[in-house]
């Protein structure tokens, strides 16, 4: 197992993105600490793990909530006896574009991508640093911290921001053997989510006519990543295995970010 005897602290556990990196971290030995906004995604999550013979615990956390930041990460060294590795994926998905979204929403978004993934890295890369250990810590990005989306403002200007926290973290923290990258997502294959979701004991889910499938076919593979696809990714940051790699940002986009422009059906002829 690539990762056994590490521990890891996963921020925004549903079943989707989150949830994946949970369990495949889980599958190679990883003890996992399970948080979520959603109670219930953070113990669903942890309770399959350790139904399937892994190490886990779920906890409510409000991400930016400093003093419940500071437990979940004591709580952590206290259960497993140290952490090593952080993957900051909580997120907000709120749709608006710049002349439709208010000033309070745009603030909200961004604080909790932005100001969570700050508050998380610095309590639990001083929990590395107190433990005299190694580690990896992977701030969740998209692709639309590389591109525009003209109706997403707040979520493409803090993933954008993710990408650039993630390379000012690695040249702080790189001092203390602690590696930091980003990895960017696209959109997502949602079968593999609705299928975890159904194994966690909760109802399916009709995903007839879901964005990430219509948006898939576009992606030069012809279709879209799974979470499991992120999680493969995570495991190797998580590694020794990468243990040169930081301050970089890892694409698993099926060449979204690749492709020029002008590159397409209808335009090679």
């Amino acid at each position: 197992m690539r990762l056994k005897g590490k521990v890891a602290i996963i921020t925004g556990t549903s079943p989707n993105i989150g949830g994946g990196i949970a369990e495949a971290l889980a599958a190679e030995g990883a003890s996992i600490m399970c948080v979520d906004s959603d109670a219930a995604n953070a113990t669903d999550c942890a309770r399959y793990i350790e139904k399937s013979g892994g190490k886990a615990i779920g906890r409510q956390c409000n991400v930016l909530d400093e003093e419940q930041v500071k437990e979940v990460v004591r709580e952590t060294v206290r259960a497993f006896g140290k952490v090593n590795v952080l993957v900051n994926g909580a997120v907000k998905y709120n749709m608006k574009g710049l002349l439709t979204m208010p000033m309070s929403e745009f603030r909200e978004q961004v604080d909790l991508i932005l100001t969570g993934a700050f508050v998380f890295t610095k309590h639990t890369a001083q929990a590395m640093i107190d433990g005299k250990g190694r580690g990896s810590i992977i701030h969740l990005a998209s692709t639309e911290a590389h591109q525009g989306n003209p109706q997403n403002v707040a979520y493409c200007t803090a993933k954008a921001g993710i990408l650039n926290m993630a390379r000012a973290n690695a040249m702080e923290l790189v001092q203390y053997g602690i590696r930091v990258n980003s990895l960017t997502p696209t959109a997502t294959d949602p079968t593999e989510s609705v299928d975890r979701a159904e194994r966690w004991g909760r109802p399916r889910w009709d995903i007839t006519n879901h964005l990430a499938l219509k948006r898939g076919k576009l992606l030069p593979t012809g279709k879209p990543p799974s979470p499991s696809d992120y999680g493969y990714a995570a495991i190797y940051l998580a590694s020794d295995e990468s243990r040169f790699v930081t301050g970089t940002d890892m694409r698993v986009d099926a060449g979204a970010i690749a492709r020029y422009w002008g590159w397409g059906e209808g335009t090679l002829s």
